[in-house]
């Protein structure tokens, strides 16, 4: 058994180690892990969540260690969480993210982790919202989430941010694929990446037509603004950080971003309990009572939805 409290310590103190050890608990779906998100609870909800988004060959881990970088700079500690698609075999992470900010391994501030999806729809790991808690206590001012680039499912991001970022790029026929993925209602900053290739002016263009065309806003609304960038040179990064900061002041102003907290726990929750759920129904196959309603339901005797009412008043006891 592990010394929960003690690695919550140390995990404060800024040991990367026991950083590692908590959010691996996390992963692992530990027996302990509710005795350490009781731990983390009072320790959270001071780091900022920013999540990067967009389609895969955008840039979003070079544009990550630019962040990465420019919020360095400013002084600021900084979490990592980097998504990775599954490898078909171990089921780990692949870990290109790490390659690609292998720069700032070697930096005390900076705690970069990569997570396999693991199958899990939404371009994020099941277990994030918890990483993200740990990294949270562990001192992060700000915490970066980039999502496996899947493209058509990416839109979860939204849900585990306090401002999502969506990475763009000329020549890659992005405008359609935003029109698609559903990405114009996530975006709260969009970046257009590889500024220096051909049509990058067209590619933002045509993004701000059709921004322009999305839901209407009033005088006080936040409207996403267009950077262009190039990442792998720096340039335009301290725009983004400075689009970052502005949106952030503007849901503290507008009460947006403890909606946006309070939404997600209840996101958390949800899903928790639906998880455990599952797993007491998943339980029951080979029970008596399952066969015993599949029978009736074969027969024509009960319909599913009564079958399934019944189901859940014996797994629940309501």
């Amino acid at each position: 058994m592990v010394d929960v409290r003690s690695l919550v310590e140390q995990a404060r103190e800024g040991r990367p180690r026991a950083v590692a050890r908590l959010i691996s608990l996390v992963e692992g779906a530990s027996p302990q892990l509710r005795e350490v998100m009781a731990a983390l609870a009072p320790l959270t909800g001071g780091a900022y969540v920013v999540g990067l988004t967009g389609s895969p060959g955008v840039g979003k881990s070079t544009s990550t260690s630019a962040l990465v970088t420019a919020y360095r700079k400013a002084g600021r500690r900084v979490g990592v969480l980097a998504v990775d698609p599954s490898s078909p075999f171990s089921g780990g992470a692949l870990l290109g993210d790490r390659v690609r900010m292998s720069e700032h391994a070697s930096d005390p501030g900076v705690y970069i982790r990569s997570m396999a999806t693991r199958g899990h729809l939404g371009g994020l790991a099941w277990a994030a919202p918890q990483a993200i808690r740990v990294l949270d206590a562990a001192g992060c001012e700000v915490i970066l989430v980039e999502t496996v680039g899947v493209g058509q499912s990416e839109v979860e991001i939204a849900a585990q941010a306090d401002t999502s970022v969506v990475l763009l790029a000329p020549g890659m026929g992005d405008g359609i694929q935003a029109a698609k993925a559903g990405i114009l209602e996530i975006g709260d900053i969009y970046v257009v990446n590889k500024a220096d290739r051909d049509g990058a002016d067209a590619t933002a263009r045509e993004l701000n037509h059709m921004l322009g065309l999305g839901e209407s806003r009033g005088p006080g609304d936040w409207r996403p603004p267009i950077v262009k960038t190039v990442a792998a040179r720096g340039e335009g990064i301290d725009e983004v950080v400075q689009a970052l900061d502005r949106h952030r002041a503007w849901t503290e102003e507008h009460g947006v971003l403890t909606e946006r907290r309070r939404t997600r726990a209840a996101h958390e929750i949800e899903t928790i309990a639906l998880t455990a759920l599952r797993a007491r129904i998943g339980s029951l196959h080979g029970d008596q009572r399952l066969s015993a309603l599949a029978a009736r339901v074969t027969e024509g005797a009960l319909d599913p939805y009564a079958a399934a009412d019944e189901l859940i008043a014996g797994v629940t006891g309501a």
